[in-house]
């Protein structure tokens, strides 16, 4: 009996393929096979929502290999990723089987596994399950909203603001979310504040108070706000003092501070990017590496349980590991009496899967060194130490807080400290705080000290403070607040920033997100004409909706209904609003030049002042006051090589660095180099500006080749090159950052990409491969410079390699294949018969004259 087990990922069928031997046969659908045909009609809204599907033309080739394992296999179990997407993908590959009749008298049945272990694997198929349609609705329902979201609202940005913009029914509050936190800082107001300080004194041991009480009054945040004010309350403090201070109070107690739960999607995100300096993008495709399996040496493992996830639960296999772990390896004192089991607090959390832990808690990060990549090692060592913190006892303080009176009881000083006596859980692993720094646990220590005790003042002074605006997000604090709002899911959120990074509405500066021109206005329009739409509460009500309709609890056809009717109704509101309505607003300022009103407009590189008496008036300025960028070379540095002056100039691509200047008698042109767009030209420095043009850099050396991996930027950005194959490198991360093992990922991407899909054999005649590839019309048969069209409906794994060289050669024959090299050679040959006749005429000119002579 013949069995097929279809995954999503082809790493993960290798791994699978090799804990279940022989008896199946295992293959990939490569994720998603069927998405909505990309056009109007997509979703008919006036036939009860059908959703129009296509297969997907980059996978079709995989949907066609599994369809040819099902005509020969008796059992087929569907194996993709145990979520709604996993789910979906599951029920499109039965929905495709169906559709070429392949299902008769075959068992298909849907089986998950949480993580890739033999005992998982087996026990997964040996309890298989039908699918699950009210998960398969609630994945499509959420790509039908996003669909009618995205396929009306973008079109109506392009023609009111610009082409190539996009709208998203979760991007848009994302943006908001961004935007919203720079108007806050913009609008701040510092404000001047003081807190007074005392150092006293006991033996050699000196330590700080801060003051709380004056003159019987609590000492608030703005109680002291000038330096006239802490002068003379210092001056004050000091004279009442004597050079003495009372203590009139001693407070200890122990407190215990808990571990953080094991990881869920966001938290795992969050942790990346604040402890290990990773995106959101690079942390979840680290982690799938992980999940889907590594050779250690032993064999392909899978390493972790799957990384989308909001559960905090552990199984009780995985709890009982941890805890004989503990056991094993610290003081009885590190083991809880029982079991600490987490809740989750955030909004429409799924808990149906394990939180994210090691597959073995007994594979320690030491016994994997060498054999992961330096990227994949952090993260599972992040994991597995979280994992295991997280089952451990509390950390155990003497915290003591001590007030200190100066002339009476009516002014008071406290000071605080605290000592870790037992460190539990922190002996393994602590968390990290968003615009926090973590002090020393054990740095705040006090003497031994007892009430009544007269001690030597050192000092009372005062120090200046002033308030500061709210920090823009980082990645962490962005998926922070979308998961606090519950904005979308944490499996979306590293796909969310990318696209506002790609769309070019918000830029990483010093790793925070500011937001472009561009995105303040897609912004301006939505939150004022779209305003329910980019609505966090409404946003998150439709989550949970969706969650309802994956429980069962709800259809999903009214929700669209509902949805749509409102949604349509806007758009068609809104398809007459004036695009000088959207793109540009009075600043109530004149023109210099003919007085008429001057206008804050967007244009191809982002806001200018510009006259509203264009074109009669052409006078324009930056919306600074200033150019925004150099017209004139501007200075960063000086080239340390060469000693010339490093410019930075504006070309028609955007702004770019030169070495020198271009000499009027060389041919040379000085090197150049482009300032990439996620570099604001404000924090343009001489380190900056050096590494630029350090490029193009090698990365180092193709370990199977042994040939050079390189980074550098081009008219199109960033990119890595290897053996004259080109890969973009993603907006999302800088070209500094790239790393060889990034460097290598991305060239195998792009190797896959334009991979042949069958090699058919060599022409006996030129040797020329004869190979057949996809292309962006279509399935194509190569040979050299000669390309032919194959049918829609060809079957390109029966063509026959006598069959490609006859329609190649009818090609050829019939000239088209050659076409090109044929005009080539026609242009060569008329420019030197017209060069011939231009030499005649003078040739004839000059013996006349020697004649004439």
């Amino acid at each position: 009996m013949s069995k097929l087990l279809i995954v999503e990922s082809p790493s993960k069928a290798k791994t699978l393929k090799k804990y279940l031997g022989s008896k199946f046969e295992v293959l990939a659908s490569y994720g998603h096979v069927r998405d909505l045909i990309p056009k109007t009609g997509a979703v008919e809204t006036d036939n009860n929502f059908k959703m129009n599907y296509a297969i997907i033309e980059r996978n079709s080739r995989h949907v066609d290999e599994i369809a040819r394992a099902v005509k020969k296999s008796d059992e087929v179990y569907l194996a993709t990723d145990p979520d709604r997407e996993g789910e979906a993908i599951s029920w499109h590959i039965l929905e495709i089987l169906n559709e070429k009749k392949l299902t008769k008298d075959k068992l298909i049945k849907r089986v998950i596994f949480q993580e890739i272990t033999k005992s998982a694997i087996e026990h997964a198929i040996e309890h298989p399950r039908d699918i699950s349609m009210p998960l398969v609705n609630a994945q499509q329902a959420r790509r039908a909203l996003d669909y009618l979201v995205g396929f009306n609202l973008s079109p109506l940005l392009w023609k009111k603001i610009r082409r190539g913009l996009s709208a998203g029914r979760v991007q848009s509050p994302a943006l908001r979310l961004i935007i919203e936190r720079e108007i806050e800082i913009e609008k701040f107001i510092s404000q001047e504040y003081w807190t007074i300080h005392l150092d006293s004194l006991k033996a050699k041991h000196k330590f700080q108070a801060k003051l709380i009480q004056l003159d019987n009054k609590k000492v608030e945040q703005f109680t002291i706000t000038s330096k006239e004010n802490h002068e003379s309350i210092v001056g004050k403090l000091l004279l009442e003092s004597a050079g003495k201070t009372k203590v009139t109070r001693v407070e200890k107690k122990q407190r215990t501070r808990n571990p953080a739960p094991p990881f869920t999607t966001s938290t795992l995100q969050q942790e990346s990017v604040r402890k290990l300096g990773f995106t959101t993008s690079r942390a979840m495709r680290i982690a799938q590496q992980l999940y889907e399996g590594i050779d250690i040496g032993s064999g392909t493992v899978g390493l972790i349980t799957y990384m989308r996830t909001d559960s905090l639960t552990l199984s009780n296999e995985a709890m009982n590991q941890i805890r004989g772990y503990i056991q094993t390896n610290f003081d009885a004192d590190y083991l809880p009496k029982a079991p600490i089991f987490y809740k989750t607090k955030s909004k429409n959390a799924q808990e149906a899967h394990e939180a994210i832990r090691p597959t073995d808690i007994s594979r320690t990060p030491q016994s994997l060194i060498g054999k992961l990549s330096p990227e994949q090692f952090k993260l599972y060592e992040m994991i597995w130490k979280r994992s295991l913190a997280s089952q451990m006892t509390p950390a155990k303080f003497d915290a003591v807080s001590v007030d200190l009176s100066i002339g009476s009881e009516a002014n008071l000083f406290r000071a605080t400290g605290q000592t870790l006596i037992f460190p539990g859980f922190i002996a393994i692993y602590t968390e990290s705080l968003d615009d926090a720094s973590n002090e020393d646990e054990d740095s705040l220590k006090l003497p031994p000290l007892e009430t009544g005790e007269i001690l030597t003042v050192d000092k009372i002074y005062g120090d200046q403070h002033f308030t500061e605006p709210p920090p823009r997000y980082s990645e962490a604090s962005l998926v922070k607040s979308l998961e606090e709002y519950g904005i979308g899911r944490p499996s979306t959120y590293a796909s969310i920033i990318s696209t506002l990074q790609d769309r070019e509405y918000v830029i990483l500066d010093k790793k925070r997100f500011m937001p472009t021109d561009v995105g303040r206005v897609v912004n301006k329009f939505l939150t004022e004409h779209f305003t329910r739409y980019v609505d966090y509460d409404f946003t998150a009500g439709l989550e949970s909706s969706l969650d309802e309709i994956a429980e069962n609890n709800k259809e999903w056809v009214p929700l669209l209904k509902s949805f749509w009717d409102d949604f349509n109704k806007t758009i068609l509101e809104k398809s007459n609003i004036d695009r000088a309505e959207i793109t540009q607003e009075a600043i109530h300022e004149d023109c210099p030049k003919c007085s008429k009103p001057l206008f804050s407009r967007l244009g191809r590189r982002g806001k200018f002042i510009g006259c509203s008496g264009y074109p009669d008036c052409d006078y324009t300025r930056n919306v600074n006051g200033d150019s925004s960028t150099p017209n004139e070379p501007v200075l960063v540095c000086k080239d340390p090589e060469t000693g010339k002056d490093v410019l930075l100039l504006v070309g028609p691509y955007g702004p770019y660095l030169q070495v020198g200047v271009q000499e009027e008698d060389s041919k040379k042109k000085p090197k150049r180099v482009s300032v990439p767009k996620e570099i604001s030209l404000s924090d343009l420095n001489e380190d900056i500006a050096l590494n630029l043009l350090s490029l193009p850099k090698e990365l180092g050396l193709h370990p199977d080749t042994g040939k050079k991996v390189i980074v550098n930027i081009g008219r199109f950005g960033p990119y890595v090159n290897y053996d004259g194959k080109f890969k973009s490198i993603p907006r999302s991360e800088s070209i500094f950052d790239v790393t060889l093992e990034r460097g290598l990922e991305l060239i195998a991407e792009a190797i896959a990409k334009n991979a042949p899909l069958r090699n058919l054999g060599n022409d006996p005649e030129t040797n020329l491969s004869v190979e057949i590839f996809n292309g962006r019309y279509g399935i194509y048969l190569q040979k050299g410079s000669t390309k032919v069209t194959l049918p829609k409906d060809q079957d390109i794994e029966k063509i026959t390699f006598e069959e490609a060289l006859v329609l190649i050669s009818n090609k050829e024959a019939s000239g088209k294949g050659k076409k090109k090299a044929a005009v080539k050679k026609t242009t060569v040959k008329k420019t030197s018969e017209k060069k011939l006749v231009t030499k005649k005429p003078a040739a004839k000119k000059k013996i006349v004259k020697t004649k004439k002579a």
